[in-house]
């Protein structure tokens, strides 16, 4: 028998309007949109709340927030993909590219850091085999060209895998994210308690990677994304001469550009430009790059990334939605948008034939207040 469930008198976020109205779902799709403010018998009553479609998050570092709560603290990991995965739910999201990284180094002391990633993607796959996740999980591989494994790893990764985004990341000191080497050592020493010395050596290893692998590995990622299917992304493009770089790859997503003039190359060169939600919060980026909402200002804006705090996609979205005016255009930087820059045609908007992902939201004063989420019609948070 099939199963149907109406939300009436809502507030329906649609690509380019919200309109008032009942939306149906059955089977885990949509089935109708319904013009009006009526509650039919049975209805679910959104009491005039927001109903948008579920939030598509590309970029996140949670995952690895719940792993290691603490330096040098690894929790056991089926806990903390559960807790994540619920996490994402509470917030909203219904459709998560899980970021991790590809690429090591294992020979420098102060510089070293494990392979994880092949792991970790098995047991997300099997925490999903056994139903314990309630969102969709697809991957995200960081491909980190300054290190030592980044072709190996990548080998390991195949089309059955859900990839669906491949990174260029490139963290070299003293260009893109790190190009203030004041603040990139504060921020290393910090993070990893090491010594100045340490930090020197550190430098300087890393330098030595990018300088004798770089390209190497910037190639086998390029080859890595098209065998897997997967939308090629840049990381922190800071000139116009990186975003050029960019778009002969085949990049169609920047992430993160920390200049206005990376930012409007990539328009120029019809890159969606993806933006921290944090960044758009705080008012400021945190690595003291440019601002995102100086960027929305700018139309230099198309998609928005939680980051490291899931709760600030939603908060995110609303925020732009008030900057620009447009509710609707808000909202679409963290569904349609998002699904659009990853190929993923059954979700993001709310019509007729597409998955039944839902959030239903209220605003108190300007912070949104998540009520109700549904994953393929399943509600989950």
């Amino acid at each position: 028998m099939t199963s149907q469930t109406t939300f009436a008198n809502a507030k329906i976020v649609l690509p380019r309007e919200v309109v008032q109205g009942a939306v149906t779902i059955a089977d885990g799709l949509i089935t109708a949109i319904d013009p009006g403010t009526a509650v039919a018998a049975g209805a679910i009553d959104c009491e005039g709340d927001y109903l948008c479609p579920g939030l598509i998050e590309l970029h996140t570092d949670n995952l690895e927030r719940h792993l290691s709560p603490r330096p040098r603290v690894d929790w056991p990991h089926d806990a903390a993909i559960i807790a994540h995965d619920t996490e994402m739910a509470g917030v909203g999201i219904t459709t998560v590219f899980d970021a991790v990284r590809v690429g090591s180094i294992v020979t420098n002391a102060p510089s070293r850091y494990p392979r994880y990633a092949r792991k970790l993607a098995d047991e997300i796959s099997s925490m999903r085999r056994k139903g314990a996740l309630r969102i969709s999980h697809h991957l995200h591989l960081r491909a980190e060209t300054c290190s030592e494994t980044l072709p190996d790893e990548l080998e390991e990764f195949g089309v059955d895998d859900r990839v669906g985004i491949v990174s260029l990341m490139d963290h070299t000191p003293g260009q893109r994210q790190f190009r203030d080497m004041e603040k990139f050592e504060v921020y290393i020493r910090g993070k990893r308690g090491m010594s100045g010395p340490e930090f020197q050596d550190h430098v300087r290893h890393l330098t030595g990677l990018r300088e004798t692998l770089g390209d190497r590995h910037e190639r086998a990622t390029i080859k890595a994304g098209l065998r897997l299917c997967a939308t090629l992304a840049s990381h922190d493009d800071t000139t116009r001469a990186q975003v050029d770089a960019s778009a002969s790859h085949g990049v169609s997503i920047a992430e993160f550009p920390t200049t206005r003039e990376a930012a409007q190359a990539c328009r120029d060169r019809g890159i969606q430009i993806v933006m921290g939600a944090p960044n758009l919060v705080r008012g400021a980026s945190h690595s003291g790059n440019v601002a995102a909402d100086d960027l929305a200002k700018r139309d230099l804006l198309d998609i928005l990334s939680s980051d490291y705090v899931p709760a600030s996609l939603l908060q995110g979205a609303v925020q732009l939605g008030a900057l620009w005016g447009d509710m609707a255009r808000g909202l679409a930087t963290v569904t349609s948008n998002a699904a659009a820059g990853c190929h993923l045609a059954d979700r993001g908007r709310i019509a007729p034939g597409l998955r039944a992902d839902l959030t239903r939201f209220r605003l108190i004063g300007d912070v949104p207040l998540v009520r109700g989420v549904w994953s393929g019609g399943r509600r989950v948070g």
